[in-house]
């Protein structure tokens, strides 16, 4: 059981830089009010991601409009 723990702990984060082509697509969807759930299958991203993302880009998101 400690090596799997160890194993897990151990695994890198593969982090996907935010491509021009992603930041126009997010504001995009920022304007046509698409639900963030839906924009986060479609991108392949997390739900947490695009909010960071839209937070730094000065778009609402979700809730937050």
């Amino acid at each position: 059981m400690a090596k799997t723990a160890k194993k897990a702990a151990t695994k890198k984060l593969a982090r996907k830089p935010y491509t021009p082509a992603d930041i126009k697509l997010l504001k995009q969807h920022s304007k046509s009010k698409t639900p963030v759930a839906k924009i986060a299958k479609m991108m392949k991203r997390t739900e947490g991601s695009l909010r960071q993302k839209a937070l730094a880009l000065g778009i609402g998101l979700g809730h937050q409009r």
